[in-house]
């Protein structure tokens, strides 16, 4: 295979696996933040005090703890083992081909030999 044929296989799938393996995960509800410490255990306890004095409850704060990340990648997990096993399923190619149209319009990807590495 030529190597701009192979750039564009790898960045069409890269694509639409971010698209359907990451993207509509438990990744959409959860973001970024510092996990506080909670005497309660469900965080009804904890709120944030921004800089405008607004006293924002801590469930509507961005966050992720340990849990969260251990849930969310077994989902990625998931979802990216049924990608590979159904990639070749008729079925499941229609679903990669309308997922692929909204991915397209992503910007292309950058190849980042350091970002695979632990």
């Amino acid at each position: 295979m030529r190597k701009e044929d192979e750039e564009r296989v790898a960045a069409r799938l890269a694509k639409v696996m971010a698209m359907m393996c990451v993207r509509n995960t438990k990744l959409e509800d959860i973001h970024a933040g510092v996990v506080p410490v909670t005497k309660t255990g469900d965080y009804s306890d904890v709120v944030v005090l921004d800089a405008e004095g607004r006293k924002i409850p801590w469930l509507e704060v961005s966050h992720i703890d340990d849990s969260q990340m251990r849930d969310l990648m077994k989902e990625i997990v998931d979802r990216l083992y049924t990608f590979h096993m159904r990639f070749d399923d008729p079925e499941f190619q229609a679903k990669i081909d309308r997922w692929e149209a909204v991915a397209a319009k992503w910007d292309q990807p950058e190849l980042k030999v350091s970002g695979v590495e632990p």
